[in-house]
């Protein structure tokens, strides 16, 4: 039983995203110290709210990274959503349900056609998921003329305005996400197989797995999370906008490689993205608390992405010395 339980605690000191729990412990002290308006009720509110869905987006991304792949077009796609399910409510007068299914359905939609250009045509996801981006904004942008839609029910704008104390709903909503995903990638023979794909695509096109299909799948199930990220972020803001996604990209591809995710594929992890965006949220917080300037959060933000992409590359080159001396190789987790 004690040695279970060193085993246990053992595994939790070697986990990658040991730092990023540190690093949000000691940040929260630092900052409830520096400023005592940061620990109030009232901006850990705010602070989780904004986490809700910096979260599901970054697992949106980090489910294409997982096959080696890329996918520019969340933030587009986001935005083309969240006014497919404004003019549903405002303009068509759906039932609210009925008008998430919908705007869920289509963001799997959207991925899946990303996937099936990608896996059908050989091009890269960059190019084709750049073109789809620009397609999406060019819908959203025609079908509001760039006006957003304010008309939504109070039932939406409520939830995405109310809390359990200082937990946001929304946060409980990212949370079934997380770990659902995390179910499915870890538990599941897809999830499985998604990984292997990304860790070695000729030994796991050896072993049947096939290639065309595990794209199609990522992109399908990245359009489903972006779908549910900007059903969220409309319902914080009260409206649907065009614009909703206009900051999503940087902020997709730095909360999963902050989090431990590798850009080569087949690794990756759900907790380190929810702490990461945790940490990047703790960042943007704090520079306004200390009425910094808010572009240092750009410049901090491509230094983490900088720092990370090296961790990853030093930590591959560490995996490869010990698969060489016969030691355990790369972990895929979750």
């Amino acid at each position: 039983m004690k040695t279970r339980f060193f085993v246990r605690v053992r595994s939790v000191a070697q986990g990658e995203w040991l730092a990023l729990l540190l690093v949000i412990v000691v940040g929260a002290i630092g900052l409830s110290l520096w400023q005592a308006r940061f620990a109030s009720s009232y901006n850990v509110y705010v602070l989780l709210r904004s986490v809700s869905v910096m979260i599901i987006v970054g697992l949106a991304q980090m489910v294409v990274l997982a096959v080696g792949e890329l996918n520019l077009s969340v933030g587009t796609l986001g935005g083309f959503i969240a006014v497919i399910l404004g003019m549903m409510l405002e303009v068509w007068h759906l039932p609210l349900p009925l008008a998430i299914l919908f705007a869920l359905a289509i963001g799997a939609l959207a991925g899946f056609i990303n996937g099936l250009l990608i896996a059908m045509s050989g091009i890269n996801g960059f190019i084709i998921t750049l073109a789809t981006a620009s397609a999406f904004t060019g819908l959203s942008l025609g079908l509001t003329q760039s006006i957003p839609f304010y008309q939504l029910p109070a039932s939406l704008t409520n939830f995405g305005q109310q809390a359990f104390g200082p937990l946001p709903y929304t946060l409980f909503i990212t949370i079934v996400v997380a770990l659902l995903l995390a179910g499915f990638l870890g538990k599941t023979v897809l999830g499985r197989h998604l990984l292997a794909t990304g860790g070695n695509r000729v030994a796991a096109a050896l072993s049947g797995i096939s290639l065309k299909r595990s794209l199609i799948w990522v992109h399908t199930l990245s359009g489903l999370l972006v779908a549910v990220a900007a059903i969220i972020g409309t319902a914080q803001l009260g409206s649907a906008q065009p614009t909703i996604g206009d900051d999503w990209v940087l902020t997709s591809f730095a909360v999963p490689i902050i989090g431990g995710t590798t850009l080569l594929g087949g690794s990756v992890s759900v907790i380190g993205t929810f702490l990461a965006a945790l940490v990047i949220a703790l960042m943007n917080n704090g520079l306004i608390l200390i009425k910094a300037d808010p572009y240092w959060v750009q410049f901090l933000l491509g230094v983490l992405i900088l720092a990370s992409v090296g961790l990853g590359q030093v930590r591959a080159s560490w995996n490869i010395w010990r698969q060489k001396r016969g030691g355990e190789g790369r972990k895929r987790y979750v």
